[in-house]
């Protein structure tokens, strides 16, 4: 991907950025002139083109969703809050569902988790 110079607007860091790297070229203090605006976008911009970018840092991971909790642990989560076994099962599959976008595979395997936790509930076995 070809790096571009982008704005960061924020106020401890702010200032021209690398999209491909972790260059920075930050705002100097008490920059308000616009002359002198126009100078520091000229000096970030020839700066910019000077940089060789390090190796590429992705800004943010995806987050990894294969560690979220069990059914079981979402359900007993709310169970000890003060839900009752139905209601924290429908919670919980709300949540799931909100989570993946009511993906059908993923659905079918929390129902069937579900109805499997409380017929387990119905037996005494949690």
């Amino acid at each position: 991907m070809t790096p571009t110079l982008i704005w960061i607007d924020d106020p401890e860091s702010g200032g021209w950025s690398c999209s491909n790297c972790s260059w920075k070229f930050p705002v100097p203090t008490f920059l308000s002139d616009p002359e002198a605006k126009r100078a520091y976008d000229r000096l970030a911009s020839l700066k910019f083109r000077e940089h060789v970018c390090e190796i590429a840092v992705p800004r943010k991971e995806i987050e990894d969703t294969s560690t979220e909790p069990s059914f079981t642990k979402r359900v007993m989560k709310l169970i000890k809050v003060g839900y009752k076994p139905k209601d924290a099962v429908d919670i919980a599959l709300d949540e799931i569902g909100l989570e993946h976008r009511n993906d059908p595979k993923v659905m079918a395997r929390a129902r069937a988790e579900a109805q499997d936790f409380l017929q387990r509930v119905r037996e005494g076995r949690i």
